[in-house]
């Protein structure tokens, strides 16, 4: 059988707008774009499914790269839960950020904390992995970079830290589907068009 892989996306650049509850944020122009620019891409040709969670900005890449290939949804791919704090200016949200990491069984401002939503997003994670509509090809998840990094440090076997965070928004990484071998770390969305 050939490797079936699992590519864990993060949507890219989003039109930030403090007015606005975070899960609704949309896409920017640049993130639409780079978004696009993945559709009929060789990558997709093995994949047989594109899974994504609710919130806007993941449902729009997903929708603006998977063409054909059926497009399914779960709630609890959904980015961690940080709706106590809401919109928070950029540095201040990177000091919550780093605290949410270094200490993951705590709560932050009344965020979730990092251990559970660790487990939230593997078991989404896995159930998308076994569930028959996942298809025999590649999956894709299209969800974001805090989950994602939680995730990332579950299938390394690294205790939760911001150290295997996402460069920016707009990454992946390629797991093997059946094994749940990491084959790389975080790699901008651009190189999905080459690979």
């Amino acid at each position: 059988m050939s490797l079936r892989l699992l590519r864990f996306l993060t949507h890219p650049q989003v039109r930030v707008d403090p007015a606005t509850p975070v899960p609704q944020w949309d896409l920017s122009d640049v993130g639409r774009a780079r978004a696009a620019a993945l559709a009929g891409s060789p990558f997709l040709a093995a994949t047989t499914s594109i899974w994504s969670s609710t919130e806007v900005k993941a449902l729009r890449t997903a929708e603006l790269i998977a063409g054909g290939i059926p497009h399914l949804v779960r709630e609890d791919l959904g980015e961690n839960d940080r709706s106590a704090t809401g919109f928070v200016p950029p540095e201040e949200f990177e000091a919550l950020a780093d605290a949410f990491f270094a200490h993951p069984d705590e709560s932050v401002r009344g965020w979730a904390n990092a251990a559970d939503e660790q487990r939230r997003i593997v078991a989404a994670v896995d159930a998308v992995l076994t569930d028959e509509r996942s298809g025999d090809g590649d999956i894709v998840v299209v969800a974001h970079g805090g989950v994602g990094t939680l995730l990332l440090c579950h299938l390394l076997g690294r205790p939760i830290t911001r150290e295997l965070d996402q460069p920016g928004q707009g990454h992946y990484f390629t797991v093997n589907r059946d094994t749940r071998a990491v084959q790389h770390g975080w790699r901008p969305l651009e190189e999905l068009s080459v690979e």
